[in-house]
């Protein structure tokens, strides 16, 4: 199928400050936290601009070792290799007297507090009941297009194993700066589905949530080579596009309009959450509106549901995402629009999950 290049460059970050207006490269952007040397000898480097004083803490006997601080902010320090041997680790940076987690480490997100503020006596529909439970596994996988082992999640519904059943699939993607355990955290995804198939208000099925951390580009072929082929080996599934859904989230809403665009005869529910094209990016609009153009009939066709939904005009996506729909207008694309105040927070994004659940595989 057609791949769609016009979306190698597109970066639409979960958060706000990652949705600002693009700026020169910072050093923290591409620093290197941890690196081991060929030497034995392990470097350990923070970006802390404004710090006065760095030091290392944790399973590493680092005492006496000095941190230096560079011209741009970068602090270093270097353990030669009779302080470390061979082994894992634990560490924290200890920064002006307080422990600090390596901000660039890889799953960060995955241990980022999170307060919940629930207003009222209700119990709110993602809270944890006293109903019967699914599994979420973590999966991992070769992925032919990174070339390298992958890891998603995947939920499934309570009884599955017992009941031999073939199921439809909904595909779940995070957004920027997060990974594969974000939905099923933060974004509370399990208990979300949990009672919602408790209530009987939707359909048994799978939920995958793939790591989309990758260029935007790649993500269609990762799904449609890696992840559904994977998926459809190793759980019971229903293999047709009417039993096929995807969702994503603002760098995931970039990821699924890749996917759907890319391959646009495969899913037969969408949603594209708090996210679209960069309004200023006038070839990503003509190149978005060629391909509209040329998939408008098997899309129109195809997908029984097109979604786009987005946190209110407080949303940091929300301009985007209404000028891009005015081009899905222009190619006569059939799709739903509604929005919620919240902005780009998962707050609005665990509402969208528990609207669009019930609507699939109808």
């Amino acid at each position: 199928m057609k791949k769609i290049l016009f979306f190698a460059t597109l970066l639409l970050l979960a958060g706000a400050v990652n949705a600002q207006p693009r700026m020169g490269a910072s050093p923290n952007a591409n620093l290197k936290s941890v690196e081991v040397n060929a030497d034995g000898s392990v470097t350990f480097r923070i970006f802390a601009p404004n710090a006065k004083s760095v030091g290392l803490s944790g399973d590493i006997m680092a005492f006496g070792v000095k941190f230096d601080k560079a011209e741009n902010g970068v602090w270093s320090a270097t353990l030669p290799k009779q302080m470390v041997g061979e082994g894992a680790f634990r560490y924290t940076f200890v920064v002006d007297g307080v422990q600090t987690f390596d901000p660039k480490y890889q799953r960060l997100s995955e241990i980022r507090p999170v307060v919940e503020i629930v207003k009222g006596t209700e119990q709110p529909f993602w809270a944890k009941s006293d109903v019967a439970h699914g599994a979420m596994a973590q999966v991992y996988y070769k992925s032919s297009t990174m070339n390298t082992t992958r890891r998603m999640h995947i939920w499934t519904p309570a009884g599955y194993n017992a009941s031999g059943k073939k199921l439809p699939v909904l595909y779940l993607i995070h957004g920027g700066g997060d990974n594969d355990a974000s939905w099923p955290g933060v974004g509370k995804a399990g208990d979300i589905l949990d009672n919602l198939l408790a209530e009987g208000k939707i359909k048994e099925m799978i939920v995958v949530m793939p790591d989309g951390s990758m260029p935007t580009d790649k993500f269609a072929d990762e799904l449609v080579k890696d992840i559904i082929p994977y998926i459809q080996k190793n759980y019971r599934t229903k293999t047709d596009a009417a039993n096929r859904a995807i969702a994503g989230l603002s760098m995931g809403g970039l990821e699924t309009m890749e996917s759907f665009m890319a391959y646009p005869d495969m899913f037969g529910y969408i949603n594209v959450m708090s996210s679209g094209w960069f309004a200023n990016n006038r070839e990503m609009y003509a190149n978005g509106e060629k391909r509209l153009r040329e998939i408008a009939s098997t899309l129109n066709k195809t997908a029984k549901l097109l979604l786009f939904t987005q946190g209110g005009p407080e949303d940091i996506a929300y301009n985007n995402g209404k000028e891009m729909l005015k081009v899905f207008d222009k190619c006569g694309i059939k799709y739903e629009f509604s929005e919620m105040p919240g902005g780009h927070s998962w707050h609005v994004w665990r509402h969208d999950l528990h609207n669009l659940a019930p609507r699939l595989f109808k």
